[in-house]
């Protein structure tokens, strides 16, 4: 059976149904394999696309990506998307969890920006986060 890495396109087709061909192909691949590997910045472009193209709102997303990573073939990595499921439904940025986590398993102790909205979702996450200013 296929162990395959779902690029960004094959889950929007999979997830809009906007192009009937593609949507079967994708819908497809994705249920007959055996291993679906979803990386973080898959995840982070989806978020995009869906927002910025789609024009979907938060919660649509969020239940689009819950929906994808409690698929039995599905894997990921949870804590990254956990983090930046928990940021977007406070009205923040998917990657701005996923890129705070990832910095967290690194060995960073601490979020700086000079995106507000992001220091703040942090903050509101209990998670060590600072603004920059000039």
């Amino acid at each position: 059976m296929m162990k395959i890495t779902a690029d960004t396109n094959v889950l929007v087709r999979a997830c809009v149904q906007d192009d009937t061909q593609q949507a079967q192909l994708a819908s497809e691949v994705l249920r007959k394999a055996r291993l679906v590997a979803v990386p973080s910045v898959t995840l982070c472009e989806f978020v995009w696309v869906l927002k910025r193209a789609y024009k979907f709102v938060d919660a649509d997303i969020v239940y689009a990506i819950r929906l994808l990573i409690r698929s039995k073939n599905v894997v990921c990595d949870m804590p990254a998307v956990e983090m930046g499921l928990a940021i977007l439904e406070q009205g923040g940025d998917f990657a701005d969890g996923v890129i705070a986590f990832a910095g967290l398993s690194l060995g960073a102790t601490e979020f700086v920006s000079f995106d507000r909205n992001a220091v703040a979702t942090l903050k509101a996450q209990r998670k060590k986060a600072r603004l920059l200013s000039e």
